[in-house]
This record gives C-alpha cells, structure tokens and sequence, in this order.
C-alpha cells in the first residue's frame, strides 16, 4: 500500500511539474525568425501613455499572441518605461517587457526585452520606427557584434476599457547578454572607457557605419547609445562596442531629431564622420564589407513591403551618396584619414 501510494505521488507530481511548465522558447530561435509578431498588451494605457511618464514607472500587463507552432500565449507580465528623450516627447514611451516574473509563462526564458514604439501615432511616425527597424537588419547584415529586432504589430487594450485600442509597429530588440553569448563574450563592466581603447577593428565597423546612415548620436566614452562587450576567451582583449538607437540617423529623418550644435551642422542628414584616424589598408578592410553587402543591404530597403515607395526610395538616395563616397579613394582619403577626429 505504501509502495502504491509513493508511485501514485511521484506520478501526479510528475504531472503537475510538467503541466506547470510551458515550453521553452530559444532566445536565438526568437530573434531568427523574421515572421511578424502579431500580439495584444492588455495594460492601463491611461497611466502608461502621455509624456509624462517617470523612468522606472512599472505596471502589470497581459501579452497575448500566438507563436509560430500555433502555441497559445496570454502571460502575465511587467511593463516597465524606459529611455530619454523618446520618453519626454513621445506619447508611447519606450517600453521594457518583462517576461520573467513567473516561471510557469510561456515566453518566460525571454527574461526582459526593450520595446521600440512608434513615437507618435501617425503615417510618419510608423515609417520612421519600421526604417529604424530596417537599420538594425542592415547592421546585422555588416557584423555579428550587432543586436537582432523582431518586428511586432501590436494592440494596446485598455484594461479599464476607458481608452480607445491603439494599434501600431513595434519592435523587440536583443538582450545585451544574449548578444555578447552569440559572440563568446561577456558584458563590459569594468567602467568607462575612450574609444581608441576598443577593438580597433570594430570601432572602424562602428564609426563608418554610424556615418553610412548618418548617425552623429553617440559616444563611447559615456556609452551613449553604445555598449560595450568582452570576449572570454581573451580577457587581454580590447572590448568591442556595439551600436544602437538610430532614430537620429539622418537615414530614418524623424521630425524630432536635431544634431549636436558642436557639430556644427544645420541638420541629421549632413553626414560627419566620427572615428579617428586610421591607414587607409585599415580603411579599405572595412569598406569592403560595406561593398560586398551592398545588394543585400538594398534588397532589405527594396523587398519591405511595410515601407512606403517613398521611403524606400528616400533611403536608397541617401545611401547612394555613401555609396558615391567610398567607391572615390580621394573622398575616402578626405572623409576617413584627413577629417577623422583628433580628440
């Protein structure tokens, strides 16, 4: 009788433990797939929209969807409010979703992702969240040292049921750990550092793609729209820095973006270029990836069929100047070795 009853315990343990338990879902895997996430955050929208919204402020959500296997999602999660200037001009603040607060939720092995929104809600504001989506996929296409987005269309539903749905794109991007792993590294830690204290090599990837798409809204130094990861198996090695937020990017042009008055320049589409010097062979290595990815690069702007023909085209010109510059070695010369920065 005894034996019986511990058999039957460990099997409706067994059961329960595997009930409990949703599938895990491979961070990787998440962030290869290039489907569109359809999905629905239940949330007060009263409280968490409006330009008034303090960094930090937390709030418990519902995220609802559906996975590509046709796995029923409705976790409970956390919402919290995040970023600068996005967060005092925008009516959708910048968001961080947290999946982790209960183990038993499907998407709880995503840990806590960063929300890109649309600023506003209009035709414009949607354009320049899905070019500033297109940007990260371009970057991937440059270097491994860069962070994967997963494109969302989202419903914010009211939990109170007071406020109208607001229906926009959004974008999930990669977790700073997630990204150093894929790349055997572990997040810098170790204070700050000034840029030519970085791997050279992907400081040159960085400050020439940041000039290809126009980009003077960054620094090292304070890690300013930059991160900075360690490889382990080299702890001698200098880190790598890695970009993000190019919503100041003269390629995506939002009506908010304004450049540093320091620069000297009247808007973000005049291109500056922010590295420090290098040989022209350290140059040409870097630009010939640039080169190579050329048709890649604008078959992403060209086959987005959620960008409009205007878009398209106004960032295909736009990188036809970059283009322009790097195919000429005295531009190269001019805009790389002889107006690099000094300090």
């Amino acid at each position: 009788m005894k034996r019986f009853l511990s058999v039957l315990f460990f099997l409706v343990s067994s059961f329960q433990v595997a009930y409990s338990q949703s599938p895990s879902i491979d961070r990787a895997q998440f962030f290869n797939d290039t489907s569109v996430i359809n999905a629905t955050i239940i949330a007060n929208t009263g409280k968490l929209f409006g330009h008034d919204r303090k960094k930090g402020f937390r709030m418990p959500a519902s995220f609802i969807t559906k996975l590509a296997d046709s796995t029923s999602v409705n976790d409970q999660i956390f919402i919290d409010v995040r970023g600068n200037v996005r967060r005092q001009i925008c009516y959708i603040p910048p968001l961080r979703l947290i999946f982790n607060n209960n183990k038993s939720s499907t998407l709880h092995s995503l840990k806590s992702l960063k929300l890109v929104n649309q600023c506003k809600l209009s035709r414009d504001n949607e354009q320049y969240l899905l070019k500033e989506f297109i940007i990260y996929k371009i970057y991937n296409l440059l270097t491994e040292m860069s962070f994967r987005a997963r494109l969302l269309n989202v419903n914010f539903q009211d939990s109170s049921g007071k406020k109208k749905t607001v229906t926009e794109h959004a974008f999930l991007l990669e977790d700073i750990k997630e990204m150093a792993k894929r790349n055997g590294c572990s997040v810098w830690g170790k204070g700050r550092l000034n840029t030519e204290s970085t791997n050279r090599k992907q400081m040159t990837m960085v400050a020439i793609f940041e000039y290809m798409i126009g980009n003077t809204d960054w620094a090292v130094s304070v890690e300013h729209n930059i991160k900075l990861v360690l490889s382990k198996k080299d702890s001698l090695a200098r880190p790598y820095a890695v970009a993000y937020d190019f919503d100041y990017s003269g390629l995506v042009n939002t009506d908010y973006s304004v450049p540093d008055e320091k620069l000297e320049i009247e808007n973000v589409r005049q291109r500056v270029y922010r590295g420090f010097p290098r040989t022209m062979p350290e140059i040409n290595e870097v630009l010939d990836i640039f080169k190579q990815q050329k048709e890649k690069i604008y078959g992403l702007i060209n086959h987005f069929d959620l960008l409009t023909s205007y878009s398209k085209r106004d960032m295909i010109d736009y990188l036809d100047d970059f283009y322009k510059t790097i195919n000429n070695p005295s531009d190269v010369r001019s805009v790389f070795i002889d107006n690099a920065r000094t300090q």
